[in-house]
């Protein structure tokens, strides 16, 4: 008799227990998010001078980028920028200023709540410089003589690699970088590129 009652006990137990299981596995799988069909990105953006051999050029960027097959292999998108950069040297203080617009093709995979991409990008950067004689001011150079700005347009490209994070909700982060390629001067000009940004998913 004792025994029958340990046995239905312990059959109580183990169903109680396979329920829990089941009702955690069911909860945890509602809780895992579903592959996201669109990302924005609002980053911080470093990368080599479109029209300077030297230096660092520092700004800000915004990225969109929408799936475009079924199981979420292949993205696509536009991304925008703008960073600066100031070289100085004995005869003149040179400042420029890249305005990059790029539209974009992503080979990506999620896993979890990361997405691992590359991206590659194809259009333009402007670039407004603007170029100051040093001490000319002191020489008393006015208008063009102590001044000149002129605007360029280069054909550019760029090649990412891109990991992306998903923190809470909708919100993450992301990191990027690659090599920057622009055509200049009858010549194709390497350099790079990089961000860190945050993102919203859905």
């Amino acid at each position: 008799m004792l025994k029958s009652q340990h046995r239905a006990c312990c059959a109580g137990a183990l169903a109680g227990l396979l329920v829990m299981l089941v009702s955690a596995a069911s909860g945890h799988a509602q809780e895992t998010p579903a592959s996201p069909r669109t990302t924005v990105d609002g980053h911080l953006l470093l990368a080599s001078p479109a029209a300077l051999s030297t230096g660092m050029s520092a700004g800000v960027g915004l990225a969109f980028m929408r799936v475009a097959t079924r199981g979420g292999l292949l993205a696509w998108g536009a991304r925008a920028s703008w960073s600066t950069t100031t070289e100085y040297s004995r005869t003149e203080i040179v400042r420029n200023d890249d305005i990059r617009f790029r539209l974009c093709g992503q080979i990506q995979h999620a896993v979890g709540r990361g997405l691992f991409g590359l991206r590659v990008g194809l259009g333009g950067t402007l670039v407004y410089e603007d170029r100051t004689r040093a001490q000319g001011a002191r020489a008393g150079l006015t208008g063009s003589q102590l001044e000149d700005t002129v605007w360029s347009l280069l054909p550019a490209a760029d090649v990412e690699g891109i990991v992306v994070l998903q923190i809470w909700n909708s919100w993450g982060m992301s990191v990027s970088g690659g090599p920057a390629m622009h055509w200049r001067d009858s010549g194709l000009h390497a350099g790079w590129t990089s961000g860190l940004g945050v993102t919203w998913q859905h």
